[in-house]
């Protein structure tokens, strides 16, 4: 960051920055800014970094709409803001990316959850989401002030100075609108998780290698499917095809799978977390069809189960 000289800085004269016609401003016209749990935890992280009046000099800029750009990429923020100079100040927010191989451990972790999974999937921010950066030992939020790496082209000595702290707030309010802006900052883009949570929980569908090209298609011409209009007289009837289909159940190969991968539940019922309750019930409510499906007997299963 540029530094002015000791005399420039005991005969400075605070100015009011120049306007900006189009500039970026906050949602936030007055208290916190970010409404979302992750976009409340960058500030938090910031704010705990002690960095002084400058950062509430920034909260002013950002609601002013000082800031003219915003550019997120990977491990770095570009901005551009207007100050009381002619030209707007450069700045740049640094934030290093994790490593590749810690990247493949957090998108484990996040995919052994399916919880996680399934709120990333659908654009939702995990609340859990760090206790997934914490297994592969990675932080998602910066851990230390000198975890950011900051340049403005402005005067002032000051790190952060009020421009930088701009930045900051209105990346709080980016956040808000798409959380995986943060992983992008720390070096993955929403394209690349997403793609590596489909393929990591895509079950395994056991295709044949011989169906490939040359292959005979597992359908004949004759078992495609009609047009509609053509079979309107035996639409509903069953058909000569599930005279062979059967149904043979069987205990599954992991009790409660479904309850395993989402994990402990936030709701306990005395000392037991809701999700043990929901195991056992499950596990009734499964013999009970196994039963069904047997011809076995209700007081046997009763026993079995109190037994």
């Amino acid at each position: 960051m540029g530094r002015r000289g000791y005399w420039d800085y005991y005969h400075y004269t605070p100015a009011k920055p120049k306007e900006v016609a189009d500039g970026i401003k906050a949602k936030s016209k007055r208290g916190v800014i970010g409404e979302t749990w992750w976009s409340k935890r960058w500030i938090d992280v910031l704010e705990s970094f002690n960095m002084g009046a400058r950062l509430t000099r920034g909260k002013s800029y950002a609601r002013k709409g000082q800031v003219i750009s915003i550019d997120i990429n990977k491990g770095a923020v570009d901005a551009k803001v207007q100050g009381t100079g002619s030209e707007p100040y450069e700045v740049t927010i640094g934030l290093k990316p994790i490593s590749d191989d810690n990247w493949e451990k957090v998108l484990d972790a996040m995919a052994s959850k399916a919880i996680f999974a399934a709120k990333l999937l659908s654009g939702e921010m995990p609340t859990a989401i760090e206790d997934a950066f914490a297994e592969a030992g990675v932080s998602l939020f910066p851990t230390k002030k000198k975890d950011l790496e900051t340049d403005c082209s402005c005067p002032d000595y000051a790190n952060p100075c009020k421009h930088i702290a701009a930045v900051y707030y209105l990346l709080a309010e980016r956040f808000d609108d798409d959380p995986f802006l943060i992983f992008k900052l720390r070096g993955r883009t929403k394209e690349e998780i997403v793609g590596s949570l489909q393929r990591w929980r895509a079950p395994d569908v056991g295709i044949s290698a011989e169906v490939g090209a040359g292959a005979k298609s597992p359908i004949s011409s004759d078992e495609r499917a009609k047009p509609l209009d053509s079979c309107l007289d035996c639409f509903w009837e069953a058909g000569a095809s599930l005279d062979s289909f059967s149904v043979k159940p069987a205990p599954p190969a992991v009790v409660a799978a479904i309850l395993k991968r989402l994990g402990d539940a936030p709701y306990v019922i005395g000392e037991d977390n809701i999700s043990a309750l929901l195991a056992k019930a499950y596990e009734v409510a499964g013999r009970r069809a196994l039963q069904m499906a047997s011809s076995e007997s209700d007081q046997d299963l009763e026993e079995d189960v109190h037994g």
